[in-house]
């Protein structure tokens, strides 16, 4: 196997059904780890949720039933989330299982032999719906002129006995983790923000409750749970199996990529990595956090009417197409916006009329005019000019941007190749040379099979099925749809030699169709 590459989602909270965002970076990861495993790494994937705190509790109370009841429940929402994306995650990680008890158990007794953990009183500001402490400095005052977190939601004053972090004393450490090692997080944006609420000074954080029982036990206090960001980041050492399968553990810590929503950065690039540091373990290489997803450019919300369900987009336009569109559509790292009308035209514009008819157009006049059959060709300059716009699309930039997380730009590369190849086909015009010369109309057929094999292999991270489904039909062996397999200079010849035959080819991504209550609207 491949170098190890650990890549995470942050864990979804299941107090709701999944939605579009969660959708979204779910995509993004799977992406990701299909990209790498391509590239030949030996990938190792884990998404979950998390199920404790203090607002699963209110909301198992407001359903009638227990904490557990709907923790099972809702996090089966999101596993089935996962199935109907194409997600291929390698471990999905509940915060509720035995395990991960006994590791966020074990981190906490590292922090408190280190000293960082503390007895005292909490008096200060919380929000149930953030699972989230905040300074008076930090509030906002809303329309009735209460005060509200940062993100505007509510809060209530709380008093209580409670554990303390010593986060202040991690102040510096974190200072130097983001100046000496600045790809630990990205966008620079990001990093820029923690920079400045780290420099403006740490106070030491609660990390223990005591008004509320659905948690994690702290060791030694069973009155007390832990705060659910302490047990809800631990999720990611928990996957490995720590701290008991130290072999596994060595082999996939750090992670590569926690990969997250841009309003959970605080957790993650201050709490984590000074959590981590306390307990003697190593703080992951980076952290990417994405922007949100705007349904027609406003945030949804249930007040609004305009909450998307991902799985419905899925059923309508097709898994591939949505994959695509949530990829190409929106600069990664910034915030973006969809509609039903934004993915019609882009997936219709681009994978039918551009890539999906260049296939079919292809595959149909093999099939048609060389009974599928593939051959050796005498090739031209405009033959090797092709392969070569299209190797460089499709081994160079494409993997450098998806490698740098730039999945739009990538795919911007990989749509000039497209472009190019149906240029191409115009200007030889292989329905003419049918007539007229016979053997340059091979030529130019098997010079574009040769190019639409390179761009499904690129692609295929990105639309895994029907790329899949392409190679199946162009003959492409399942172990040579790797990266790799991109500059590997005898792999047509192997297909010419055993002979084979491409079947009849079927439409790789049918125009898509708004909804007739779109269509109307």
């Amino acid at each position: 196997m491949g170098e190890p590459y650990y890549i995470t989602t942050a864990i979804s909270y299941p107090n709701g059904k999944p939605h579009i965002g969660h959708a979204y970076e779910a995509i993004a990861a799977d992406v990701i780890a299909r990209f790498h495993r391509a590239l030949g790494r030996d990938v190792f994937f884990q998404t979950g949720t998390d199920e404790h705190g203090l607002k699963m509790a209110q909301k198992a109370r407001e359903l009638g039933k227990t904490p557990a009841q709907l923790a099972s429940e809702m996090s089966q929402y999101f596993i089935d989330m996962c199935a109907a994306l194409n997600v291929g995650y390698d471990n999905f990680q509940r915060t509720t299982e035995d395990r991960h008890h006994r590791a966020s158990q074990e981190i906490w007794r590292r922090m408190e032999a280190n000293g960082d953990l503390y007895l005292d009183r909490y008096e200060g500001w919380y929000s149930v719906r953030d699972e989230a402490y905040y300074d008076e400095s930090e509030l906002i005052e809303g329309e009735g002129g209460e005060k509200l977190s940062p993100q505007g939601t509510p809060v209530e004053w709380t008093v209580e006995e409670s554990w303390f972090f010593r986060l202040s004393k991690y102040q510096e450490p974190l200072l130097a983790l983001y100046r000496d090692h600045p790809a630990f997080l990205k966008p620079d944006s990001r990093r820029n923000e923690m920079i400045a609420f780290v420099s403006a000074g740490l106070r030491d954080l609660s990390v223990s409750r005591t008004s509320f029982d659905w948690g994690v036990k702290v060791p030694g206090s069973e009155d007390h749970v832990m705060y659910v960001w302490v047990d809800a980041l631990t999720n990611y050492l928990t996957g490995l199996g720590w701290p008991d399968e130290a072999e596994a553990f060595s082999k996939w810590w750090p992670a590569d990529l926690h990969l997250i929503g841009k309003d959970i950065v605080r957790f993650h690039t201050v709490y984590w990595p000074a959590f981590l540091m306390s307990a003697g373990l190593e703080v992951p290489k980076h952290v990417f956090g994405h922007g949100f997803l705007l349904n027609r450019g406003q945030k949804e919300s249930k007040s609004l009417g305009n909450v998307t369900d991902p799985l419905a987009l899925a059923e309508s336009f097709g898994v591939d197409a949505l994959r695509y569109f949530l990829m190409r559509e929106v600069a990664f790292g910034q915030d973006g916006s969809y509609s039903p009308e934004a993915i019609v035209l882009r997936c219709n514009a681009e994978l039918a009329n551009s890539y999906g008819n260049l296939v079919q157009r292809v595959s149909s006049m093999i099939f048609k005019n060389m009974d599928g059959k593939l051959a050796t060709f005498e090739s031209r300059p405009e033959d090797d000019e092709l392969h070569a716009r299209v190797a460089t699309a499709c081994r160079n930039e494409l993997p450098r941007e998806f490698a740098a997380l730039n999945f739009s730009t990538g795919i911007d590369a990989w749509m000039r190749a497209v472009f190019a190849c149906n240029q191409y086909i115009d200007e030889q015009a292989p329905w003419t040379l049918r007539k007229t010369d016979p053997e340059r109309m091979r030529a130019v057929l098997l010079t574009l099979y040769m190019a639409i094999r390179d761009l499904t292999i690129a692609i295929a991270p990105v639309v895994p099925a029907s790329a899949a489904r392409i190679l199946d039909q162009l003959g492409i062996p399942a172990d040579e749809r790797v990266y790799a397999a991109l500059a590997d200079a005898e792999w047509y010849a192997r297909r010419v030699a055993q002979g084979e035959a491409l079947a009849a080819p079927s439409p790789a991504f049918p125009r898509l169709e708004l909804p007739s209550e779109e269509a109307t609207a």
